[in-house]
């Protein structure tokens, strides 16, 4: 059989796209929206609009069928809650009274009403809301947002498929509600959720939807008998109805493992797989199964989480020996496309040599199709594609920026002792108390305070020329004494300078490292309106000045009480930054963490007594098979240790973590050996201390009582209880006082208000301690 004959059917699509349109359109209109500058209508008719151009897009740059349904005005797994109807019981009546305002209200709460909690989209930077689900939860089907959208798309491309997160991991993905009885698991409400699925599924057909995809990412994890056979029923009952459409079952992020012979037994019509990095075993676990004989696979061959250019000829092997395993061969990126910024051509400020080797989505839908072109066509009918690539390839493996002999010898030579403190934690504590002096519970935020209006024009004014830099540097003084001086007004025990010379944690620190490409438009979705612009670690990592010492400095000159000097780690550098793929990421750490380690020391040396290197990115990169973790976990921790390990004992090192899951690496933070930890701890209600607790962690932690991704103002008495909880497992002269991570994304009033309520609480609870 020949390729052509093969492949005739071959197309290529996508999982989804990024939502916030090329000017962060989304964001705009979203935050309009909620300070009442924009209308409910005014909104809809802006998301309606970027949804539009997203599929005009694609379809003009040769795919074949386009996504619907992944476009989302916050999350989509929140979007997924309103579907089934499984709002919880506190937003209900505001769903009811107003759904745009309800959704948004479970997003982000109210003054009164908490919002979902909010965790990282397996070991990605985006935040999903969590669904809670309790043996109470009836749930109703609500296809309305996924047959418009399938509508709309329909009218203005020949196909669409909508994509829907799957049953199982919706269900994997919950948490049990409050007031849930212990031990209950949401996924034994599988039975009564099928039927809504079932629903919506039929809805989307009547509407025009040949297939359908469901998202199951969860199955590409460590899964047991249990779940697994809840997997096999999920897409039996599903496949056995009729009145449905045809069913593309995906996975992403790692390899299907286990999973995969269930879902190759399902009756569903095609499978999506992921092909690159650590789920390139898809493909001799597919040959094992006796692959998708009659059925359709999707290849995600082109790498949906990184910015390089694919290497087009490996993805055609790949693609080519993947025709023999399925009835039809499609091509895709090997995830959603949101993880990516959305056009590389909009830069404007790196180099056109370095600029070929990236590929943002607009490249990556490009190279989706010259793969489905090459496969169903042959080799020769992209040849300049293929010319094109390999001179890419070839320029960036050859580049001077990629190699620093000296950055090598240096990683080279690091020793274990390196990565250890000299002195035991014991020794260090009592030091650290001797020469701070802070009262039990003591107060401290993370780190960032507002970015207000007036910074960020500065900011702008500066990259435009129209002030110097000595305006800047006296606008950043000027924010860092306001910063200082209402702490002090607080109460607060341990300061921070409030970095107002930073606009992203990463970010900052990239543009002071060799190695690094900072973007100008390379946008990317966090969470809701919240977007990033990760730098791109393209080459060896360096620093050729101090980064933080002087502004550090200059706080501390304000003031008698300590002032934290705050790093952004090692593990977060690489985690937050697209990381260069031609060398294995723990080289690149060890380099990031040298660098680090020469800041760290001279920020002792200019005398800061407490510094901080924040790494909340260490649990969200942890592999998703058990089997990669230890590894992973070796050279993370490592990483840390070798930035603080060069520190005297009377030095007090923090580390923070918020909004991820860390019952699972326990083990680890011990194994950082950080003085204090800091980590997101109010919207589940201090769980993180009880799990801290249940492993013996010997050191002190301040799991916070603040949620400041949210803009209510927790009272005095919120926060005063959440600490009585955290005191239920860390006792209080190991437990400090602090929100659940930086206050950048909040305003200045709220902030105040919030910090002197968390001062009052730390006073309250500190004097019940006291009494007799």
């Amino acid at each position: 059989m020949t390729a052509k004959s093969a492949t005739a059917t071959t197309r290529s699509t996508v999982y989804g796209h990024p939502r916030q349109g090329p000017g962060r359109e989304l964001k705009k209109a979203v935050e309009g929206y909620w300070k009442g500058r924009v209308t409910a209508d005014g909104l809809r008719a802006t998301a309606a609009g970027l949804r539009r151009a997203a599929w005009l897009r694609l379809a003009a740059a040769g795919v074949d069928e386009v996504p619907t349904g992944d476009f989302s005005l916050y999350d989509h797994v929140l979007d997924t809650t309103v579907m089934v109807g499984a709002v919880p019981g506190r937003h209900r009546a505001a769903v009811a009274a107003d759904p745009l305002d309800g959704y948004f209200a479970m997003a982000r709460g109210t003054r009164d009403v908490a919002p979902l909690e909010m965790t990282k989209w397996f070991d990605t930077n985006y935040h999903y809301l969590v669904p809670e689900l309790g043996p109470d939860t009836v749930f109703t089907s609500d296809a309305a947002k996924q047959v418009a959208e399938l509508t709309e798309a329909l009218a203005l491309v020949p196909a669409a498929r909508p994509v829907l997160v799957g049953p199982v991991t919706y269900l994997l993905l919950a948490r049990p509600a409050p007031g849930a009885p212990a031990g209950f698991d949401p996924l034994t409400l599988l039975d009564r959720l099928l039927p809504v699925y079932g629903s919506v599924l039929a809805d989307l057909r009547a509407a025009g939807a040949e297939w359908a995809q469901l998202d199951e990412p969860a199955l590409v994890q460590d899964r047991t008998p249990a779940e697994l056979e809840a997997a096999r029923h999920a897409y039996q009952e599903l496949g056995g109805r009729a009145d449905r459409p045809k069913l593309l079952v995906a996975s992403y992020f790692d390899r299907l493992g286990e999973a995969l012979a269930v879902l190759a037994k399902a009756p569903v019509e095609g499978l999506a797989m992921d092909f690159t990095g650590p789920a390139a075993g898809n493909l001799e676990a597919l040959a094992a199964v006796g692959g998708l004989p009659g059925r359709r696979l999707v290849a995600g061959v082109v790498d949906g989480r990184n910015v390089w250019v694919n290497d087009l000829d490996r993805s055609l092997s790949t693609l080519r020996a993947l025709l023999g395993l399925a009835g039809r061969v499609d091509v895709s990126a090997s995830c959603s496309l949101l993880h990516v910024p959305l056009d590389a051509s909009a830069e404007r400020d790196i180099e056109p040599r370095i600029l070929r080797w990236l590929a943002f989505a607009a490249q990556k839908t490009a190279e989706i199709a010259t793969l489905a072109k090459g496969l169903s066509h042959g080799a020769a009918a992209i040849g300049g594609e293929l010319a094109a690539n390999r001179a890419a390839l070839a320029s960036r493996a050859a580049s001077p920026i990629t190699r620093d002999p000296a950055v090598r010898s240096r990683a080279a030579a690091v020793t274990g002792a390196d990565a250890r403190r000299a002195q035991p934690y014991g020794e260090r504590a009592a030091a650290q108390r001797d020469r701070l002096g802070l009262p039990v519970l003591p107060t401290t935020t993370v780190g960032s305070f507002p970015q207000t209006g007036e910074l960020r024009a500065a900011r702008a004014d500066l990259r435009a020329g129209r002030i110097g830099t000595a305006g800047y540097e006296e606008r950043v003084r000027a924010e860092i004494a306001a910063v200082v001086s209402f702490q002090e007004a607080a109460g607060l025990d341990v300061l921070v300078h409030g970095e107002p010379e930073r606009d992203d944690m990463v970010r900052y620190f990239a543009e002071r490292l060799t190695g690094y490409l900072a973007t100008g438009q390379g946008w990317v979705q966090s969470y809701g309106t919240r977007y990033v612009r990760p730098p791109i670690l393209a080459g060896d990592v360096s620093r050729p000045e101090p980064m933080t010492v002087r502004w550090t400095a200059y706080a501390q000159s304000l003031t008698d009480r300590p002032v934290k000097g705050v790093l952004t780690g090692p593990v977060t550098m690489l985690a937050w930054s697209f990381v260069r793929d031609d060398q294995p990421p723990g080289e690149t750490a060890r380099q990031v963490a040298l660098a680090l380690r020469d800041e760290v020391r001279d920020l002792e040396e200019a005398g800061t007594s407490v510094i901080q290197v924040d790494e909340p990115a260490l649990r969200e990169t942890l592999p998703l098979r058990a089997a990669d973790r230890p590894g992973y976990l070796a050279w993370a921790t490592e990483a840390f240790r070798l930035t603080t390990g060069g520190v005297r004992a009377a030095t007090q090192v923090h580390t923070h973590m918020c909004y991820a899951e860390f019952g699972d690496i326990v083990q680890a933070i011990d194994d950082l050996d950080a003085d204090v930890i800091s980590l997101e701890a109010a919207r589940s209600r201090m769980r993180v201390a009880h799990e801290l607790a249940a492993h013996g962690y010997p050191r002190e932690a301040g799991p916070g009582v603040y949620d400041i991704h949210s803009p209510r103002v927790p009272s005095a008495e919120e926060a005063a209880d959440l600490l009585r909880t955290g005191l239920r497992a860390i006792p209080a002269e190991r437990l400090w006082v602090n929100p659940d991570c930086g206050l950048k994304t909040r305003g200045w009033p709220e902030a105040r208000a919030s910090l002197e309520n968390l001062v009052t609480a730390a006073r309250a609870v500190r004097a019940e301690l006291a009494a007799p």
